[in-house]
């Protein structure tokens, strides 16, 4: 089955680099296509490609002013969300390595026989 086309799809519009790159950018607050340019350092063509792409800007007179729209790219938090369970399951046990270990130190400094000995 073929894919949606990059402007319908949520996917597709962020599988390239420097779009999601963009989009960072703007997650703050909308920015003028030449602000844009200037701190990503592309070349205004490209940038203006893919901000047609990302499609979301408003006029304030004869400046346009682009931004990210978290509505549209809701679909990759629904997705990304599934993982969530097995993120927190390795970062708990990531935390739980860690406590134990920090007890096993902390016990061997407390041992008599330690050739660490806590001063007094």
């Amino acid at each position: 089955m073929a894919r949606a086309s990059t402007t319908s799809d949520a996917f597709n519009a962020v599988a390239e680099p420097r779009r999601r790159e963009i989009l960072v950018y703007l997650a703050l607050t909308e920015r003028p296509v030449g602000e844009i340019v200037a701190a990503l350092g592309l070349e205004q063509p490209s940038v203006s490609k893919h901000l047609r792409v990302l499609r979301n800007m408003r006029c304030q007179g004869r400046q346009k002013l682009y931004r990210t729209n978290a509505e549209a790219i809701r679909p990759l938090h629904e997705w990304a969300s599934t993982f969530e369970r097995y993120w927190n399951h390795q970062l708990n046990r990531v935390k739980e390595r860690a406590e134990a270990k920090a007890q096993e130190i902390s016990a061997d400094l407390k041992s008599p026989d330690s050739n660490f000995k806590e001063k007094p």
